[in-house]
């Protein structure tokens, strides 16, 4: 689900992945629904590609997300009352991913998560995982009557 959610470098706000060429992709923004091209010379990165260092591995975003939306009933969080207090955005992100690493988890790497999850919630939604089953085909073991076995 966060594979077609874009973050683009320069530019205020997530982007939904409409197309893509050569050379440039179309977006629209998740906040006014405008749609707009974002060329290969722009940074662009994929909420699915980010991780948050742990000390023991690296959690998905996705994972963060969940945790964040389910301890906060859906609701959009407070920015302004965790960003303004240092303490409360440690405490905060301890209490959503308590093994992060403070050393390489920096103040704004948390503000732009919570910044990303108030955008998503605001956007309508509810899941930040992909459903595993969507992605991968079904196969059947039992073939056709008319399928005649290959001869060499």
């Amino acid at each position: 689900m966060l594979k077609k959610i874009l973050s683009i470098s320069g530019k205020p706000g997530l982007y939904k992945l409409i197309s893509y060429g050569k050379n440039i992709i179309v977006v629209e923004s998740l906040a006014d629904k405008k749609r707009m091209p974002a060329y290969s010379y722009n940074k662009i990165i994929s909420l699915g590609d980010i991780a948050i260092y742990t000390t023991d591995e690296e959690v998905p975003l996705a994972d963060v997300m969940e945790t964040i939306y389910k301890q906060n009933n859906g609701k959009v969080l407070d920015k302004k009352a965790l960003t303004n207090d240092t303490t409360a955005l440690h405490d905060f992100f301890t209490s959503v991913l308590p093994n992060y690493d403070t050393d390489r988890v920096y103040d704004t790497d948390i503000t732009k998560v919570i910044a990303w999850y108030n955008t998503l919630v605001e956007a309508g939604f509810t899941s930040f995982k992909d459903n595993e089953e969507e992605q991968q085909p079904q196969s059947t073991e039992e073939g056709t009557k008319d399928e005649k076995p290959s001869e060499k």
